[in-house]
């Protein structure tokens, strides 16, 4: 919602809101820029939907016992979804690059974006995560959006509550597909759809199998580190504990983000730019100035007594397994606080998530588990926290605990805590748990 407002605010419109997280005093940081760059914060009690409001537009998320909602409904004020709003601006630009899957999208967009400015391209993006070094070099306050005077706009696309369905981009990436909030039949019928409707290119991971058994095109363009006949094949990899290097093309491409999966990533990128006829050595030279995304393995500091802090986004099997694998190519114990992002989800693939757990962590190795984030509306609470930790016991790891709040497990941590360590705060929805991994330094 906010990249959203604020490319909105930048068109020219009139952009107000509101959101439970300020009514309560979290994340000031966040509604300081907000209100900074001139959007107008309201509590989330129905009082800033006043006669000059012409729409009201809400994520997937919000429910409609929610007092905005009931008095847009009262005072007969428009209200769209999210996802509308954005392929309707999505669409306007001449070329719009959808990226699309399980995990990775938001680097993916971010990967682009920075090639695509740093070829004096001046893109326009919508993503789910921040950009570092578009904020770093000041192209944006807040590094989730842009809006360019050129003519490409590239935006993730979300399958789980099904508004890709919304889209026709004239450049379709398909990173991967794996189990998240959604079955995986439904899944494929939504990426099938998405590339029947793209308009130019279709840019396909070769790795993934299910990717693969879709209905792709003869002419995708196709990435791996497996299959050397893919257009982008990458080899000989260098990873390092902040970063990876690799081949492409006779190439050395040197990122400053770790984990195969970041190779995995780039070359979606790099497919990307050559679908637009930018040279490779143009676009490796954009791609190495990516510095990553907020909350993706995003390093803080150390603390006096030697203990790495690292934010994590990752809150499916598939982005844990990503995340856990890098991390566990390099030494210290990894101390873990895990919080689950909602009772469906942690229904849907909590089994598959403690296999992960159960497959990567160590003997020494600790995990904290929270209850789950819970960001309201009607849920089924069949499975919780407590659950999940007697799933992950099961899977053999030895030091897994559930806590009732996160303020109990801070002690606990400072307690054990010893040089050498790595704290790994992961999680997604919730904007505190950066907040809490800070609280650490």
């Amino acid at each position: 919602m906010m990249p959203l407002a604020l490319i909105m605010l930048k068109k020219g419109f009139r952009v107000a809101g509101s959101d439970r997280g300020y009514d309560q005093g979290l994340s000031p940081e966040k509604f300081n820029n907000l209100t900074q760059m001139g959007v107008c914060l309201h509590p989330q009690d129905g009082s800033g939907l006043n006669n000059d409001v012409g729409v009201l537009v809400v994520s997937s998320a919000i429910e409609p016992s929610i007092p905005d909602v009931k008095i847009s409904i009262e005072k007969g004020i428009s209200i769209r979804k999210r996802a509308d709003v954005l392929s309707e601006v999505f669409h306007l630009s001449n070329c719009s690059i959808g990226v699309s899957g399980t995990s990775g999208k938001s680097t993916v967009t971010g990967m682009i974006a920075t090639i695509l400015q740093e070829c004096d391209f001046n893109p326009s993006m919508m993503n789910g995560g921040r950009v570092a070094n578009l904020e770093d070099d000041g192209h944006t306050p807040v590094g989730n959006y842009l809006v360019g005077g050129g003519d490409s706009f590239v935006s993730e696309m979300d399958e789980s509550d099904g508004t890709i369905d919304l889209f026709s981009p004239d450049i379709a990436v398909i990173n991967n597909i794996a189990l998240d909030h959604t079955s995986l039949d439904i899944l494929e019928n939504h990426f099938n759809q998405f590339i029947a409707r793209s308009q130019k290119a279709v840019v396909a991971n070769a790795d993934n199998k299910r990717v693969m058994s879709l209905d792709l095109p003869e002419n995708c363009m196709r990435f791996s580190l497996n299959e050397q006949n893919a257009q982008y094949f990458g080899y000989d990899l260098n990873p390092t504990p902040r970063g990876i290097s690799f081949h492409i093309k006779g190439k050395i491409v040197r990122l400053s983000v770790p984990g195969e999966h970041n190779v995995y990533n780039a070359l979606a990128a790099l497919c990307v730019a050559d679908n637009m006829g930018i040279a490779v050595d143009s676009a490796i030279a954009g791609l190495e100035k990516f510095t990553g995304i907020h909350r993706r393995l995003q390093f803080l500091g150390c603390t006096q007594n030697n203990v790495t802090i690292i934010d994590d986004f990752a809150h499916n099997p598939d982005k844990l397994a990503a995340s856990l694998q890098t991390l566990k190519n390099f030494e210290g114990r990894l101390v873990i606080l895990f919080q689950p992002h909602g009772f469906a989800p942690l229904q849907l693939m909590g089994k598959e998530m403690a296999q992960v757990f159960g497959r990567f962590l160590g003997k020494d190795d600790v995990l904290c588990i929270p209850e789950v984030y819970y960001a309201g509306g009607t849920v089924d609470r069949s499975v919780t926290s407590k659950d999940f930790v007697e799933m992950i016991k099961h899977e053999g790891v030895r030091h897994a605990s559930w806590f009732e709040t996160r303020l109990s497990i801070k002690p606990y941590i400072d307690d054990i805590l010893r040089s050498g360590d790595r704290l790994v705060v992961m999680g997604a929805r919730d904007d505190t748990l950066t907040d809490f991994a800070k609280s650490f330094l």
